[in-house]
């Protein structure tokens, strides 16, 4: 989807530096500042601007931004403490298609090599296509080598054609995966440079540190302070001159050197204030741990932090820290300093931040870095996700996140980052209380829950439900190798563990596969008498330490086995008893290349870490924890072991024609609404979308006409009723099935005249469809999320039975695959009973278009397509129903901050 900057508009965003620009369309005021920006311009740089020093070209380029919407031209401009930095612009009309614009671009002297044209030009190429230009023209002299590279590296294909001492340029303005990739990585170098005065701060100022103890700055000031803070320290308090043993100052202003980061813990009316002084100073970065801003204090903080180009963390949080050497930073006001670690952490809930550290702490496992988001005004979990995918220490990311500001841009960086380390997220708020009634089959499916797990899923985040279910599967995600597959051992010592093993294993998708032979004498070989050698293995409670680690080195060793899970409980029947026997599931030989846990019934805590020479086994308290766990494990190894899936590229689309169907329907109707058959058809066909043959009537001889030449063999039609707003026909008893010969046409005609004749605009007529799977799919946009696609089963039942599944548009081929296989119908797709399986290359091809139109078009509010009849010939939609609402679309990858 593409932006419509709308007038007036302002983002701001991040240079390559990491310091913050505005972004906006420029405005006929904005004339002298222009001007100004080429006066002060060298004569070299006139040169390559204007192929020449005239100081009239620069006039008359300013004078452009006068120019009334309408007239072909767009300027954007950066602006920066108030002064225009740069411009670029398109004109339109001076190319040979009607389809292309010609660009200028020009940045301030002293202001290059720092990503501003850079910037302005993808402003600019996202505010173009949203206005159906597709390519870019621009001349430029042969030596302005910079604005040549600026072309080049944009990450679009850039045409050039050489011609004296200029250069022509062409470049299309498709939206590619190597463009997006070119802007996601200046984006995370431009986000993890404006980071580094937050998380590496040299000098941190805490301002509104209480001599008294009991408030939340003297804490995080204790914390700095006993947490040895590398750099810099000091407290703003007008009423002291030391706190804590730490030099205090009446204000910001009076520091001796300018704070890389200040810590805010005033009252709430105080904290904007007290943040445009920190801007003022020089300050770049805020850590506002400070609750209770209304809304005004709130638009005032995060202004004056756009202003001054201060990142900021919170309001209302926990704090952060930050555990590396060089850095020692805990500016939290938690009872106890992180350990230093690899698992990086953000939260929203200070709650939920305090658990997790405990809980890592109690594991052993200790934290790289730590961002309690609040608020999360500005600092948020994508932003986290990009500092810890190239910190250098960071092998683990943990994650409670409430809202999502951009899941879209969040979706694609987690999608990088989860193939480098696991990121593990709490599924908080999966109850049914937000959810929404909607008209349509799709609209009722789709869950806050569903479109927030199929974001974790296109993303490869792991999902718990709770927090002790993530500290549970971090521990063996931090511990141990994935298992190539879900093929898993139980070895225990008493049976009954063993069963609640297996059966805890088996409710979480593992396979517990039969030994073969050659194992099964192996291990009869090394275990004492009456040992069983089934799944699970009963070593019995005479088992050795000895005879248990060859068992474990020898099931660790065979390559038909993905983990063992070791089932222990105390006896006293052998020598080898409690701990002893613990001991040889840590040492156990050969176990490097395989997951091992532990689950011990009498152990107190729910899961700990064993020390061992690999670095620690997961130890459980709970069968079920231990099975959960490794089913995480075996989900993200099947995730990594595929590619990570494309977009494909569809043939008959005709996307322009798509938006102008959508345009005409909205210009008719300024509030929007259903589509009736005519126009969804013809939008369908936009997009290759089958539906089955139909024709529209409005009279009963039309009907019966119709009838006479859409019958199918059977001489069997469908008679629908329909007016404007009719979504459940079958509700409504709107639909007449299995008419034969003209006077059952009439008859059901002239039912729906008698009953809907104030209501009914026409009907449609199609042939009864043959037998096959009644399936559904559907699409609905969600404002923050995007469109969401729905698949499952179909017919009257589907709301009942709820068996869909949901991905995130645009749909990759994997997503396609995953849908298709995730409801529990799937095998009925696939052939059973000796039929064979239906069209999935039309099932694939359908649910593609589907996604294309939706991302195309976000005035497309729902989709309906129920049911969706899928044969081994063909996949059809037999009914669907579109409804559009006026909507302007952002680009969800365009960088801007929140």
């Amino acid at each position: 989807m593409t932006v419509i900057p709308a007038s007036g508009e302002r983002v701001h965003a991040l240079l390559t530096d990491g310091t913050t620009v505005c972004v906006r369309p420029a405005r006929p005021d904005d004339h002298e500042a222009v001007l100004r920006l080429y006066s002060e311009m060298s004569d070299a740089n006139l040169r390559l601007r204007f192929f020449s020093v005239s100081r009239r070209s620069a006039e008359q380029a300013a004078a452009r931004v006068v120019q009334p919407e309408g007239s072909g031209y767009r300027a954007l401009v950066a602006e920066r403490c108030g002064r225009i930095i740069g411009i670029a612009e398109y004109q339109t009309g001076c190319g040979k298609t009607a389809d292309s614009a010609e660009i200028s671009l020009a940045v301030g002297d002293g202001r290059h090599h720092r990503g501003v044209g850079t910037l302005l030009l993808e402003h600019l190429v996202s505010a173009a296509r949203a206005h159906g230009i597709r390519t870019f023209t621009a001349d430029a002299l042969a030596d302005n080598h910079e604005v040549l590279k600026v072309f080049a590296d944009l990450g679009l294909r850039a045409e050039r054609r050489f011609e004296g001492p200029e250069v022509h340029c062409a470049i299309p303005l498709d939206d590619t995966e190597d463009y997006r990739r070119s802007v996601e990585r200046r984006g995370q170098a431009a986000d993890v440079a404006s980071l580094a005065p937050l998380l590496r701060p040299r000098c941190v100022a805490v301002i509104g540190a209480g001599r008294r103890p009991g408030s939340v700055g003297r804490a995080v000031l204790h914390n700095l302070t006993t947490g040895r803070f590398a750099g810099q320290l000091y407290a703003v308090n007008p009423a002291a001159t030391s706190i804590l043993g730490v030099r205090a100052y009446p204000a910001v202003s009076a520091l001796p050197q300018i704070p890389d980061l200040a810590v805010i813990a005033v009252p709430a009316e105080y904290v904007a204030q007290v943040a445009e002084e920190c801007g003022q100073f020089g300050v770049r970065a805020l850590l506002v741990v400070s609750s209770g801003l209304d809304a005004h204090q709130s638009k005032a903080l995060l202004a004056a932090c756009r202003e001054h180009d201060m990142r900021l963390a919170g309001p209302n949080c926990l704090g952060l820290a930050n555990t590396e050497e060089r850095v020692r930073l805990d500016a939290t006001f938690a009872a106890a300093h992180p350990a230093p670690g690899s698992a990086g952490v953000a939260v929203q809930s200070g709650g939920v931040g305090i658990a997790l550290l405990g809980g890592l702490e109690r594991l052993g496992v200790g934290v790289s870095s730590f961002v309690s988001l609040g608020d999360k005004y500005d600092v948020s979990g994508n932003d986290l996700l990009q500092w810890w995918e190239t910190d250098g220490r960071t092998d683990l990311a943990l994650l409670h996140l409430e809202s999502f500001g951009n899941p879209r841009a969040f979706s694609r960086t987690a999608r990088r980052v989860t193939r480098r380390m696991p990121i593990l997220t709490v599924d908080a708020g999966r109850t049914e209380a937000g959810r929404r009634a909607a008209a349509s089959h799709t609209a009722a499916a789709a869950t806050t829950t569903m479109t927030r797990r199929a974001l974790f899923a296109q993303a490869g985040i792991t999902a718990t439900r709770t927090i002790p279910e993530l500290l549970e599967t971090a521990a063996l995600l931090h511990t141990q190798p994935l298992p190539a597959d879900g093929r898993v051992v139980v070895v225990t010592n008493a049976g009954g563990a063993g069963v609640l093993a297996a059966d805890a294993c088996a409710e979480a998708g593992l396979i517990l596969p039969p030994l073969p032979p050659g194992l099964v004498d192996d291990l009869l070989s090394v275990l004492p008498p009456g040992a069983s050698t089934a799944n699970p293995v009963d070593a019995t409670a005479a088992v050795s330490e000895e005879q248990l680690r060859a068992c474990v080195g020898r099931l660790a060793a065979h390559d038909g086995i993905d983990a063992v899970l070791v089932a222990l409980v105390p006896t006293a029947v052998a020598a080898a008893t409690g701990d002893v026997l613990v001991k040889a599931v840590t040492h156990a030989p050969e176990r490097r290349s395989r997951t091992i846990a532990a689950v011990l019934l009498d152990q107190q805590v729910p899961v700990r870490l064993l020390p061992s020479d690999t670095g620690g086994v997961p130890a459980y308290a709970d069968p079920q924890a231990a099975a959960r766990a490794l089913a995480h494990a075996v989900e993200r190894a099947r995730r990594l072991a595929r590619p990570p899936g494309t977009v494909p590229s569809l043939d008959g689309v005709d996307s322009a024609r798509g938006r102008a169907v959508v345009d005409r329907f909205l210009g008719q109707r300024p509030d929007g609404g259903w589509l009736d058959p005519r126009t969804c058809a013809e939008l369908l066909d936009c997009y290759g979308i089958p539906q089955s043959p139909w024709a529209w009537v409005e009279t009963e001889d039309e009907a019966v006409w119709a009838a006479d030449r859409l019958k199918g063999p059977g001489g069997q039609v469908v008679l629908k009723a329909h007016w404007p707003g009719l979504v459940h026909k079958t509700a409504q008893h709107a639909i007449h099935l299995d008419l034969r010969g003209d006077a059952q046409v009439r008859a059901a005609f002239r039912d729906f005249e008698v009953r809907f004749g104030h209501l009914m605009t026409g009907a449609v007529v199609q042939p009864l469809a043959p037998r096959g799977i009644e399936l559904f799919a559907g699409v609905v946009q969600d404002e923050v999320f995007g469109p969401l696609v729905l698949f499952g089963l179909g017919g009257t039942a589907t709301e009942v039975l709820a068996d869909h599944a949901a991905r995130l548009a645009p749909l990759t081929d994997q997503d396609v695959h995953d849908l298709i296989t995730a409801p529990r119908c799937a095998p009925l797709l696939f052939g059973r009973d000796g039929t064979g399986p239906v069209d999935l290359p039309g099932l694939e091809q359908f649910l593609l278009r589907l996604s294309r139109m939706a991302s195309d078009l976000p005035q497309l509010a729902e989709a309906d397509f129920n049911p969706l009849l899928a044969r081994p010939e063909h996949v059809t939609a037999l009914d669907a129903r579109i409804r559009l609402l006026p909507r302007r679309a952002h680009d969800p990858y365009l960088r801007r901050l929140r």
